[in-house]
């Protein structure tokens, strides 16, 4: 099976002791509600779905993310991890204090001993990543909008995890589908990023790699955040959950997984092979437009259709887990069509 990233799959363990001595701390510190992105971010640092990171980025590897794709280790990594915090919060906070971070619902969900923080160049943050400071690119205006401007870092110590009641069976950690491939012997496996219900297109191109390959396959939605007007999880986990009939038997598993995307297409498309990489997937398919947003106001995508598959080739050797790339699916000519507006299927489905 292929190595985690950084070649160590992260994980944390603390002693009951030191669990009760952290829950107690938290009762006398500062707290930070967390958002929903910051939520899914600490989730899939904590799972080891972010290896090799510890916590969340501190301000040499953030540059050098930015700059050149990597950790200050050299490490690829494409997309910089950062808990931003609001101005009246940092005014109050020292180096070396602890913070509580909760949900919305008061949870403690982990304890920041913070080493450093800094304000960021916001327009330098959405031209390395997005490629652009167009407003209407959600990814920037998430950035722009909704973001403080302060971010902090430090040594990150679990407490515990998120409560979910959907879909618990299917929300499997990168240790946890690592420990199903063995079990079923699964050497080659082809992860499949998904935020849209399946259809006829990717059940054939799924299907097709799988037979080029030799390998099993990992469909592995994105039930996080994903684009804006996106159909909810629980109506596309029944879509998926349905397909999965259609295939060989043994060959298939569905495993979710609660990421925040950013919509920044190459970059993001090359973070999707690192984190599927670290469920122990070996290769993974890149179509056409990867986590790509859309248009501008003019009607022109802000990424060329293939520009994620480019900048996955020019990092292949390092990254070990392969790219199976495809291009865009169509019938063949004199076969009938039948056109149906995208809005139209959604409000069927749902």
């Amino acid at each position: 099976m292929i190595d985690p990233h950084g070649n160590k799959l992260v994980s944390f363990h603390l002693s009951k002791g030191e669990l009760e001595e952290y829950s107690e701390l938290s009762n006398t510190i500062s707290s930070l509600t967390l958002s929903l992105k910051q939520q899914c971010d600490l989730e899939m640092i904590l799972n080891g779905a972010f290896s090799p990171l510890l916590t969340f980025n501190n301000q040499k590897d953030y540059e050098e993310i930015l700059l050149n794709n990597k950790l200050l280790n050299g490490v690829i990594w494409p997309i910089p991890i950062v808990l931003d915090v609001p101005n009246d919060f940092l005014k109050a906070l020292d180096k070396n204090e602890h913070i509580s971070l909760r949900n919305a619902e008061g949870f403690l969900l982990a304890i920041l001993k913070v080493r450093e923080f800094w304000s960021p160049n916001k327009k330098d943050e959405a031209n390395s990543i997005y490629k652009t400071i167009d407003e209407n690119h959600p990814g920037v205006d998430y950035l722009f909008n909704h973001t403080n401007s302060n971010y902090i870092s430090g040594e990150l110590i679990p407490i515990q995890s998120n409560k979910y009641f959907d879909f618990t069976h299917l929300r499997k950690s990168p240790q946890e589908v690592r420990d199903l491939f063995r079990s079923k012997r699964w050497q080659d496996v082809i992860a499949f990023q998904t935020r849209n219900p399946m259809h006829r297109a990717h059940f054939e191109l799924t299907r097709l790699a799988m037979e080029q390959h030799n390998a099993k396959l990992l469909i592995h939605p994105v039930i996080g955040i994903s684009k804006p007007g996106d159909i909810d999880h629980f109506t596309r986990v029944k879509c998926y959950q349905h397909i999965i009939k259609h295939y060989p038997e043994n060959s298939v598993e569905l495993s979710l997984i609660n990421l925040a995307m950013r919509m920044a297409g190459p970059k993001e498309a090359l973070w999707h092979a690192i984190i599927r990489k670290n469920y122990g997937c070996n290769y993974i398919i890149i179509g056409r437009d990867h986590a790509g947003p859309g248009v501008d106001a003019k009607g022109k995508p802000y990424y060329q259709p293939y520009d994620a598959q480019e900048l996955i080739s020019q990092y292949q050797e390092e990254l070990e887990i392969k790219m199976v790339p495809f291009q865009e699916m169509v019938f063949p000519k004199r076969i009938k069509e039948i056109i149906y507006p995208w809005i139209k299927l959604k409000k069927r489905i749902r």
